[in-house]
């Protein structure tokens, strides 16, 4: 059978050409296997209309799957896409919808990232941000200013670094995930505890701090991992949420990638998770 292929927005601006096969199939781990083990003889590809391959353009999700699929099956592209497909052989077609009548995640315009009215780093001015009325997302420096820190009521850090210290041991609660940003990094193995710990200083009545170097990679992607599990939210909708309200987020494409395979297994894995509820709640 068919298999429908999504490659979002956020992931496609920082594909630069190529993606893996768990980006545009997290959810098939048997369809990933029987690829690599050149178990399929051939693969069909079509999207909507395009005429044919030299058409796509290389930031389409047709030309990054034509990428990804071709290191390990022989690929066809169907010239004209469904809606041509559909007109000479509608026999074939167990659903007559047009593909265009589903509406695409709306994408994001990338954001300004410099700053030339002062010396001070962006990531590092004003303050830290109210993700959630517990959770707050900053920087090692916000982290270092107990003025700030008890002006919002924080009660816990959650330091997500190797070598950010922790300034004020004595008068908050810290936790440390030790991860670095690059792209051999696994943080998806520290989900489920950072979760967790949130969730303690929540049931707590407390206020918590996610903080790396720069706020911007490792602790806006714990967060976007929070809001994805607890708000049983996509990738895309957490983070549109959190950019509005800390627009330097830019979590590496690594761990863009992780992210994208914990929300096939948080929103997959749960039959209640597949009905959409109000964000945030």
């Amino acid at each position: 059978g068919a298999l429908s292929v999504r490659c979002n927005s956020i992931v496609r601006r920082r594909a630069k050409g190529a993606v893996t096969l768990e980006q545009i199939l997290p959810a098939e781990a048997e369809v990933r296997a029987r690829l690599r083990a050149g178990l399929y003889s051939a693969v069909v590809l079509y999207d909507e209309r395009s005429a044919r391959a030299e058409s796509l353009r290389e930031d389409s999700t047709v030309w990054l799957v034509v990428r990804a699929v071709t290191l390990h099956a022989c690929l066809s592209l169907i010239a004209g896409g469904y809606e041509r497909f559909y007109s000479e052989y509608p026999e074939f077609c167990a659903k007559t919808k047009s593909l265009s009548s589903i509406s695409p995640p709306t994408s994001m315009e990338p954001v300004e990232l410099g700053c030339s009215s002062c010396g001070t780093p962006l990531h590092d001015q004003g303050g830290p941000v109210e993700i959630l009325p517990f959770l707050y997302l900053g920087s090692a420096y916000h982290a270092a200013r107990r003025d700030m820190l008890d002006t919002l009521g924080i009660t816990a850090l959650l330091n997500v670094s190797s070598d950010c210290p922790n300034h004020f041991e004595g008068h908050y609660q810290y936790k440390c995930i030790p991860v670095e940003d690059n792209h051999k990094a696994d943080i998806s193995s520290w989900f489920m505890e950072a979760i967790e710990y949130i969730d303690l200083v929540k049931d707590c009545h407390g206020r918590v701090l996610v903080h790396c170097q720069a706020g911007i990679s490792r602790s806006a992607t714990i967060c976007l991992a929070y809001l994805m599990m607890k708000k049983r939210v996509k990738l895309e909708e957490a983070f549109e949420f959190v950019k509005q309200r800390r627009s330097i987020i830019s979590p590496n494409f690594s761990f863009m990638g992780q992210l994208l395979q914990f929300e096939s297994q948080v929103l997959c894995h749960c039959p209640i998770c597949r009905v959409r509820r109000p964000f945030p709640l």
